[in-house]
């Protein structure tokens, strides 16, 4: 368990964003030399981007931060969105909120402890409950939690699967549209096999992972994702792969998308696009949605541009490498759910 802890501390320090990270991207801060989407999924929208912050409810001296669309008129539906190890400025992945904001949507950022001799899972998962709990009893004026969403990466990709137990079986939330959006996913705790089969019937599912990434082994995400009572048509797993383009490298590490060193069109393309569409598909039933977020492969789905490499897409996953590549394997005694692994 110590190794662990100092895993999780190394992780921690090398992938956190700098704390000088403007609180809004401008509008041509993109690396690289392809440009965000100008239309469709993945483009950005046209609210405005307010935002409100309260006390977290267990984690002292922190903010929770709630971003939504300014012009809207009502209750909003929303995404809770738990961070991975590193993440707990809001500033590091500011680029997801705004844009979540900007198409009409709301979004929670629960910031937890990543360090501490007396922090263990159980807390930081209690930690982003009661964070996500205080903003639906506090902001009813925004949230609409008849539609929602749970997305989180890493740490926070593992412990997205416990967090939507709550919200859509234990709390309900979610009766008009339910969805799950899991990225380069850690352990996941707090969630049994038989809580795996008991989500409801309109909950969607996107799993990625990233080719080159050496920290989280693919084994985690693929274990939940063939466990979980989500029908094939309403779930993908998704593989994206890096690119290179007139000399800049698009990486497909742990740290895509949302790289604490780069900001660029793999964020439009590999993430807010699925899940833009993601968004359209489970909240308010478009088809044409369903063929990008959950196309099992489509072109509309897969397709990247300027020569990228395109997403790999399949409902039956394999790992492609041994668990020796990666510093948090399937096999560790740390994973609850080690029995699964392939």
């Amino acid at each position: 368990m110590r190794m662990f802890v100092i895993a999780l501390m190394l992780i921690c320090c090398s992938c956190r964003k700098s704390d000088t990270t403007p609180a809004n991207y401008p509008d041509d801060d993109l690396e690289g030399p392809v440009a965000r989407p100008a239309s469709g999924y993945g483009a950005d929208g046209s609210y405005t981007v307010a935002s409100v912050s309260f006390d977290s409810p267990t984690y002292s001296g922190k903010k929770v931060t709630l971003f939504y669309p300014k012009e809207a008129k009502g209750p909003v539906p929303v995404i809770f969105y738990s961070h991975p190890y590193g993440g707990e400025e809001v500033s590091y992945n500011i680029g997801l909120y705004n844009f979540i904001a900007k198409k009409g949507y709301a979004v929670v950022f629960a910031p937890y402890p990543t360090t501490g001799a007396n922090v263990n899972v159980d807390s930081r998962y209690n930690t982003l409950w009661q964070s996500f709990l205080k903003a639906v009893n506090d902001y009813p004026a925004i949230i609409d939690t008849k539609k929602v969403g749970f997305m989180g990466h890493s740490f926070g990709g593992g412990a997205s699967f416990a967090m939507a137990y709550k919200g859509f079986v234990e709390n309900g939330w979610g009766e008009n549209g339910r969805f799950i959006f899991a990225m380069a996913q850690w352990y996941s705790y707090n969630i049994t096999a038989t809580q795996l089969q008991s989500f409801p019937s309109n909950t969607k599912l996107i799993t990625e992972v990233y080719n080159d990434d050496v920290t989280n082994d693919h084994r985690l995400a693929i274990d939940i994702f063939k466990h979980i009572n989500i029908a094939d048509s309403e779930k993908d797993y998704i593989l994206a792969k890096q690119s290179v383009v007139n000399g800049y490298t698009y990486t497909a590490a742990h740290d895509l998308p949302s790289s604490r060193t780069a900001y660029d069109a793999y964020d439009y393309y590999v993430e807010y696009r699925l899940l833009d569409a993601m968004i359209d598909y489970s909240f308010n039933g478009n088809a044409n949605a369903k063929n990008t977020a959950l196309g099992n492969g489509s072109s509309a789905q897969v397709s990247l541009p300027q020569g990228m490499t395109p997403l790999e897409v399949t409902d039956n996953p394999v790992a492609a490498f041994p668990q020796s590549k990666y510093l948090f394997p399937c096999g560790s005694t740390d994973n609850p759910r080690i029995a699964n692994c392939e």
